[in-house]
């Protein structure tokens, strides 16, 4: 028996983020890598200027030679961080530029083939909050997110060693405030995680109401009073003010807490305190508290960026999302090439035709009749029994849950949809103009057509 084909296979199911940052994970990865090593170059000046300052309170006083070592040290390592990290975020901003551009095309390659039902049942601003707002949140993921944790794990690992180095007792006293950020710091992000979906829903629905009121501003004029006119929008305004408020109020206290848990004076007034006592037990002597003055202070910066940097990565995850899912929207299936098929006449048959926009409720059971050419039909009834339904599922804006329609004797489903349009023309009721002459807006679906055909 052959193993390979009786083993279930085990897919690994990626996250958002790891699905849209797929094709620059690598680049990514260089950029953190390349920033940690920078950052822990840019450290080493602070070392020397230790060693030179314990020299210097020591009995037998300066070396020369010594300084100059250490002088020519640390700003060789100085210069030589600050070209690694503006290489990692030259790379993290070259890979940044690059998913940008290949997540705008590959949306609006995914939209280009999606029923055009899909759009009618989505307002407009869902549509432009994932291709310009989520991706230009992304930012913050791909061109700061991994060099920030790479300076922050750099700087916090060669100090550590370095610490430790000098004095294991001494160094875990200096180092008592991290882990009191780090507390205040889960507590922010968790408070945060928890209202971020109110948060984007409120900034959603604002989207959605402004680009309504504007698309609609003709009929609001015409017809509207202002204040009806505005309700929507100032609705949208109210109830992202009350999200915004149960978003921060939780986060005040603890990322206040953890700021000042890491500010440079306090962890400096730690190392002092900490020090002025292990010198009055004679457990180290004064000048080995300089070390740990210089170089503990030094790790707030990358933590402090860190943090920030943590907090728009809430909001990055929730574009993330919101991109990947549009990117996996189900697309309007074509025929193969080999099975395209053209229509042979113009007749149209609904034939035994049922759609429900949702599994709830039916709009069209069992609907079937024929459109003879040369004729004219006019579809009555109600509002809501079924009479936009039917027009877009002939243009197959929709496909039929049951039965088929039939163009000349074939299914629309096996006519390519460029090939259907050239045979269905249909107005709809709100007409759009695009900003150019009236010749190119007639000949928008075929911008080769000559002069006669227009």
């Amino acid at each position: 028996m052959d193993t390979h084909d009786t083993a279930p296979a085990k897919t690994r199911v990626r996250g958002p983020i790891s699905q849209i940052l797929h094709p620059v994970r690598g680049r990514l990865i260089v950029a953190g890598l390349l920033a940690a090593a920078g950052a822990m170059l840019t450290l080493v000046p602070l070392a020397g200027i230790a060693h030179i300052g314990k020299m210097a309170l020591a009995d037998n006083g300066l070396d020369p030679a010594q300084v100059w070592w250490a002088l020519i040290a640390g700003v060789a390592s100085l210069c030589a961080g600050m070209l690694l990290i503006s290489g990692a975020e030259l790379l993290a901003h070259l890979a940044d530029n690059r998913i940008t551009h290949h997540l705008r095309r590959a949306l609006v390659q995914r939209l280009s083939s999606v029923p055009l039902g899909w759009f009618t049942s989505r307002a407009s601003g869902e549509v432009k909050q994932a291709m310009q707002d989520d991706i230009n949140t992304l930012h913050s993921l791909t061109a700061h997110f991994f060099t920030t944790s790479g300076r922050a794990a750099g700087a916090v690992l060669i100090s550590l060693i370095y610490l430790f180095t000098m004095d294991w007792r001494m160094a875990i006293v200096s180092i008592l405030p991290f882990p009191g950020f780090f507390l205040f710091f889960a507590r922010a992000m968790k408070a945060s995680q928890t209202n971020m979906q109110a948060f984007t829903a409120g900034m959603g629905r604002i989207d959605n109401s402004v680009v309504e009121f504007v698309n609609g501003i003709a009929v609001v004029k015409s017809f509207s009073t202002g204040t009806r006119a505005h309700s929507s929008y100032r609705e949208a305004i109210d109830a992202f003010a009350l999200a915004f408020i149960g978003f921060t109020r939780p986060l005040v206290a603890p990322m206040a807490n953890a700021n000042a848990m890491i500010a440079p004076v306090t962890v400096l007034g730690v190392v002092l305190v900490s020090g002025t006592v292990f010198v009055g037990l004679g457990w180290i002597a004064a000048p080995d508290v300089l070390p740990f003055a210089l170089v503990t202070p030094g790790l707030c910066g990358p933590l402090l960026l860190l943090h920030y940097i943590t907090h728009d990565l809430n909001h990055a995850a929730g574009a993330a999302r919101r991109v990947q899912a549009l990117l996996d929207t189900p697309v309007l299936e074509q025929p193969a090439p080999g099975l395209q098929q053209s229509p042979k006449g113009n007749e149209i048959r609904f034939e035994g035709v049922s759609y429900g926009y949702d599994s709830a409720r039916q709009v069209l059971a069992d609907v079937s009749f024929t459109l003879k050419p040369g004729t004219t039909t006019a579809i009555v009834g109600r509002s809501g029994s079924g009479k936009s339904t039917l027009a877009r599922l002939l243009l197959r804006f929709f496909d039929p849950k049951q039965g088929r329609i039939t163009l000349g004797g074939v299914d629309l489903r096996e006519i390519e949809t460029c090939n259907l349009y050239r045979h269905i023309g249909f107005v709809l009721q709100e007409v759009r103009l695009i900003h150019a002459s009236v010749r190119d807006n007639i000949a928008l679906g075929r911008p080769s057509a000559s002069q006669q055909q227009i």
